[in-house]
């Protein structure tokens, strides 16, 4: 149930392992995807393992540091949109592209 579960607190779970794909099975088998970390001496496994881990926010070799510059929230029901950072500010926002002409418009059509 607790790596199940959307818990908030401090809780860590240190689960052994056999290969990469179990860990990815495991860890991207639940409904939520707030934030993930991986600890390893491999930075190299520590991209591949976040890169397919199914979370917003994922850190290598450090956890829950958040700089108000670091885009912020989930995947699955684990929030809505982001928060922080230009992330943030996107998510609040619809791009819109407007073109005005201020000089005389070239028409191929016939008047």
């Amino acid at each position: 149930t607790i790596v199940k579960d959307e818990i908030f607190g401090m809780v860590m779970t240190i689960l052994p392992f056999s290969t990469e794909d179990e860990v990815l099975h495991r860890a991207n088998n639940t409904d939520f995807g707030l934030a993930a970390g991986v600890f390893t001496r491999d930075i190299q496994r520590g991209h591949r393992m976040v890169q397919q881990l199914q979370a917003g926010v994922t850190w290598i070799n450090n956890y829950n540091l958040a700089p108000v510059s670091l885009p912020w929230g989930g995947y699955k029901q684990s929030g809505i949109g982001r928060e922080n950072g230009v992330g943030g500010v996107e998510s609040w926002t619809q791009l819109k592209s407007v073109y005005v002409e201020m000089g005389n418009v070239e028409c191929d059509y016939p008047k």
